[in-house]
């Protein structure tokens, strides 16, 4: 099964996509990680594509994604979760990886950016400090049974 987890950064698409694979044994694969598979970025994206539609029904693959172009890589069939949290908490925890420092042209962009995914449809939405796991991960053993 592939599951696409997206969203925004500090989303918790990360701590989300180590938890599935740690009770259901998985590949992870983050943004532009398929260039790994080849040389060249074409091929290398080609190969990922393949791959992932190879694996709708096959071995389990989380390919966590931050930017909407990359959504275009999840193939039919993909169980698709959205991640979400409100623009402070993402605030927050960018700050957080910056060493407790936010520029202001960084909160800008993530200002700018808040919401874009918003729309995207998808099978699981997964709302930062309100979500409970155990519930998407029941979510995620029921549609790996069906």
């Amino acid at each position: 099964m592939i599951i696409g987890i997206f969203g925004e950064s500090c989303t918790g698409k990360s701590t989300l996509a180590e938890k599935i694979a740690a009770s259901f044994p998985s590949e992870i694969y983050t943004g532009k990680d398929y260039l790994r598979l080849a040389k060249n970025e074409n091929i290398a994206k080609l190969m990922f594509q393949k791959k992932l539609a190879a694996a709708v029904h096959g071995e389990n693959i989380i390919y966590v994604i931050a930017e909407k172009e990359h959504l275009s890589l999840l193939p039919e069939g993909a169980l698709r979760i959205l991640a979400t949290a409100d623009l402070e908490t993402i605030k927050s925890r960018f700050a957080q990886r910056m060493r407790g420092n936010l520029p202001a042209p960084v909160a800008a962009m993530l200002e700018k950016k808040h919401g874009c995914f918003d729309t995207v449809p998808c099978d699981i939405r997964v709302v930062a400090g309100e979500t409970d796991l155990d519930a998407v991960l029941d979510g995620v053993k029921a549609a790996l049974q069906g």
